[in-house]
């Protein structure tokens, strides 16, 4: 990914910039009104992967349906019930479906309704759960009736009747886990949901924002903003206990994402052994068939390789106050290992110029996939955490307006560690989403905006030059996409491509136990993965500007005069365990 030293860059664009370089511009269009028929054809649809689930290796608790949380055992309803749409005149705005479970098995609650954006598959889920032992008459119920319900919000939909939102007001010591929705102004019955007790729940915080109504009474009976949200633990990585109900938050009241929630919460696994994580037989399983394949750019300069061709070919290990470098041993066994990084050592490409040529371009048929597995969401989901390691990443490609600019240093520094996760529901063993890195940042994709390449192996693209991975190929702009400025990302399908479903190796899997994954050498290197170098940004600059028409030429340098220009540079990244994700979840 592209890393840049010193102090950021500050984009002031004038009025008439847009005129100038021929973006921003608005454009008539035609946009014809919503029908009934519109309406009902977009109701979301179910989604399935492309391909059967396999028949998964024996193990404990992994795929069998059911997930024993400790006090209480959770089964994932999938199949619902619709209950409310929002509306959307002439579609202006986005709409959202409520939904109720259905088909709930005998013995288990319901925790709440589900929710999600009418425009999208049928992708989601909601947990119901029951009492693992008989409960002693002395010691209060995992689970309770909700003692009322408190009315959040009400709709009149032209198409779809009322709405009605509902809070669950808890017994003492007892947390509601998420809405009510009903089409009726009579309270839901004490029936409809359980409360989980205080000690079996952990805090929850808003993500998405599913539906936004404004204050407008012709859309709603209150005159009030209203919103609605998805939620998610707050403590999100491999050692948090936060389990996902699949439920939602509303409120009338201001909200942004992240903003913790007080009046429902998510469950608490307290089963120590964490019984469905797969074992080592099943996470091979897994990884053989959802493994994607990694396409390269078809003009990609710096391919990956392995961490062992790289040290075997010529990389270097320096130590703060010393001119040479030593060889690296191909296991990475006489890196310095543990602590952080604190700056003493760094690897480097080999001296002499033709091996460290040689060194930046790569070797795609050495390359494998690094894989950490590990729990994610309480244990109810299992993450497959795929790094790739390339030797170099090459220099950036500047967009401004119509104008693509390539640079020759900026973005370069030795070393690349890039990485991309796949989600799987330990309900089911249902791949359920992917995490795209995207320097230093990055998004989740549900699986059914995900592209299939062969069963259910999902393709990756990686940009050129900089690694990062997108999901579709095209150009993506690192930057204003609004005023066509920024970084390009250019990823396309090529010949150059590496299937995980097989090159890969597992290096990492804490929650097996102490032994069951040999960690390599190498993955113990705290330090960088390259040296810092620093230069100075305007002569660079000067050479893009000089490249630019006569014409556009003085503008653009007084565009660049109003940057607080600083001096960049090339530093190689650390490992991948002294990245946030490694224990924590991933950063979007």
């Amino acid at each position: 990914s592209w890393r840049f030293r010193g102090f950021p860059l500050i984009f002031q664009i004038p009025e008439n910039f847009h005129k100038m370089f021929g973006f921003g511009c608005d454009c008539f269009h035609w946009s014809r009104g919503v029908s009934d028929f519109d309406l009902e054809s977009s109701e979301p649809k179910p989604f399935s992967l492309p391909s059967p689930l396999p028949c998964w290796p024996q193990g404990q608790g992994f795929a069998t349906g059911r997930i024993n949380l400790g006090e209480i055992e959770v089964v994932k309803i999938t199949e619902f019930h619709r209950v409310w749409s929002s509306d959307s005149p002439h579609g202006k705005s986005k709409r959202a479906t409520i939904y109720r479970a259905e088909e709930i098995p005998k013995g288990f609650h319901c925790l709440g309704h589900y929710c999600q954006p009418t425009d999208q598959s049928l992708r989601g889920y909601i947990l119901a759960a029951r009492a693992t032992k008989p409960v002693n008459a002395d010691d209060p119920p995992p689970l309770k009736k909700p003692l009322s319900y408190s009315l959040v919000w009400s709709a009149d939909s032209e198409r779809n009747g009322r709405g009605y939102f509902w809070l669950p007001n808890p017994p003492i010591g007892y947390r509601a886990m998420g809405v009510v929705v009903t089409g009726e102004p009579g309270e839901p019955e004490a029936e409809e949901v359980r409360c989980v007790r205080e000690d079996l729940t952990e805090s929850c915080e808003t993500s998405e924002m599913v539906l936004e109504v404004g204050s407008s009474k012709k859309s709603n009976r209150s005159g009030s903003p209203f919103s609605v949200w998805s939620i998610r633990p707050c403590e999100r990585g491999m050692r948090s206990q936060g389990v996902a109900v699949g439920s939602f938050f509303c409120c009338t009241y201001d909200l942004s994402s992240g903003r913790t929630v007080r009046d429902v919460a998510c469950l608490k696994n307290l089963d120590p052994a964490l019984h469905a994580m797969p074992n080592l037989d099943q996470v091979h399983a897994v990884i053989e068939h959802y493994g994607p394949t990694v396409y390269f750019h078809p003009e990609e300069s710096y391919m990956p390789s392995s961490v062992q061709w790289f040290f075997k070919n010529g990389a270097l290990l320096y130590r703060s106050g010393k001119s040479q470098g030593e060889p690296i041993n191909s296991t990475g066994s006489n890196l310095p290992v543990g602590g952080c990084n604190d700056m003493e050592f760094w690897i480097d490409l080999a001296e002499d110029e033709e091996a460290k040529s040689d060194l930046k371009k790569g070797n795609l048929e050495s390359a494998e996939l690094y894989v950490h597995v590990k729990p994610a969401l309480g244990g109810t989901f299992t993450d497959i955490v795929m790094w790739i390691f390339c030797p170099f990443n090459g220099p950036a490609t500047l967009k401004i307006g119509l104008f693509t600019l390539p640079m020759t240093r900026i973005g370069e520094h030795v070393g690349d560690w890039e990485h991309f996760t796949f989600r799987v529901c330990n309900f089911s063993g249902e791949l359920w989403q992917m995490f795209f890195s995207q320097h230093s940042g990055g998004g989740w994709v549900d699986a059914s905006d995900i592209e299939f390449v062969e069963g259910n192996k999902a393709a990756v693209y990686s940009s050129k030059h900089g690694h990062a991975s997108f999901p579709h190929p095209g150009m993506y702009l690192q930057g204003s996409s609004k005023l066509g400025i920024g970084v390009r990302n250019d990823v396309a399908k090529s010949e150059y491509s590496l299937d995980s479903s097989q090159r890969y190796v597992i290096v990492a899997a804490e929650y097996l136990g102490k032994g069951a994954v040999a960690e390599p050498c190498w993955l113990q290197y705290m330090r960088e993965w390259g040296p810092i170098i620093a230069y100075d940004s305007g002569s660079e600059i000067n050479k893009i500007i000089n490249r630019l028409p006569l014409v556009v030429r003085f503008s653009v340098e007084n565009i660049v005069d109003l940057f607080p220009i600083a001096l960049y540079g090339e530093e190689g990244p650390t490992g991948p365990k002294e990245k946030d994700n490694w224990e924590g979840d991933e950063l979007c």
